[in-house]
């Protein structure tokens, strides 16, 4: 191991975790009920996951990561570089422990570290020391099979997007008691509908764990990128749709657009690519995911060397 610091004595049975420069068992690994990102919510993410034990576009993941980094003035003391490193060290570490079909989950997190009042921003805390961890778990596939086989319910909630003139959705962070509460009134409609707020002109944005397409007239359509998390996944569409000639196109639309579109599906790093069947209720295309779908994750399967869509399916608990 070349991790910074002393690592732990390590059970080569358990995940390793990356926490404050070390090493350690996933079983050592705590956060304190101080921490900034407890007290205040205060937390810069990231998840990357691997096909085939291998780590995808983890270079875009680290580029936002520091990104938002630097928009929320949390810095770790380890550089990109070292940081690429020590992912790559801690996937290989645990994807050892994998069964040949399993793949891995990389969080990363970054919180501006341990406040020594609990008083939240009242605090005055001085100089703190950043918490920045690493760590791993298997992929729960078996969790997304029927929104494979049956597609996804969206509902829109009165809850609405958080403005971009009041918080840069560009940034990927755990302040999500918006997409919580979205998702709790979701849920009144549908226990598993995946909410899709609206932003406060009525335009459809995304979800709290996924960007949202819609497909029309052969082109797959994106909300505007300054409404939006610029996905890794949603990057890896627009790459295979030019690879494709398939027209990718970027513009407001609403619910209305929705209803009428052919094709919708939800682009994120879990599953890469889900289709979505209805939204409010209503059917999208013919309810069923439809043949934009079936190019995209064929060639994203191509792209990575196996198929995507049958990993999911044939997953279980």
């Amino acid at each position: 191991m070349q991790a910074k610091g002393k690592a732990a004595k390590l059970n080569a049975q358990e995940p390793l975790v990356y926490l404050k420069g070390k090493m350690i068992p996933a079983s050592q690994a705590h956060v304190a009920i101080y921490d900034a990102s407890v007290v205040l919510g205060a937390t810069v993410t990231d998840l990357v996951r691997t096909f085939r034990h291998r780590l995808f576009r983890l270079e875009d993941h680290i580029a936002r990561f520091y990104r938002s980094c630097k928009y929320t003035r949390i810095y770790p003391v380890e550089s990109a570089d070292e940081t690429t490193r020590i992912c790559r060290e801690l996937t290989e570490r645990n994807a050892a422990l994998l069964k040949p079909e399993e793949d891995l989950s990389l969080v990363l997190f970054l919180s501006p570290g341990e406040l020594k009042i609990y008083a939240g921003g009242a605090g005055m805390s001085g100089k703190m020391e950043p918490t920045f961890c690493m760590h791993t778990f298997p992929i729960p596939f078996y969790l997304w099979k029927q929104a494979f086989t049956d597609g996804i319910h969206v509902v829109t909630p009165s809850i609405r997007h958080v403005p971009p003139q009041c918080v840069d959705p560009k940034i990927k962070c755990r302040s999500r008691m918006h997409w919580w509460l979205a998702d709790q009134e979701a849920h009144l409609t549908d226990p598993k509908a995946v909410a899709l707020c609206l932003d406060l002109d009525g335009n459809v944005t995304e979800t709290g764990g996924s960007n949202f397409l819609i497909v029309k007239n052969g082109s797959v359509i994106s909300p505007l990128p300054r409404n939006i998390l610029p996905g890794i996944s949603m990057l890896t569409v627009m790459d295979l749709c030019r690879e494709m000639q398939i027209p990718f196109v970027e513009r407001d639309f609403q619910v209305h657009d929705v209803m009428n579109a052919d094709e919708a599906f939800l682009p994120t790093t879990p599953y890469s690519l889900a289709p979505v069947t209805r939204i409010n209720g209503v059917s999208i295309g013919d309810g069923r995911s439809g043949p934009m779908f079936k190019r995209l994750t064929e060639a994203w399967s191509r792209l990575v060397g196996m198929d995507i869509v049958k990993q999911i399916l044939d997953s279980s608990m």
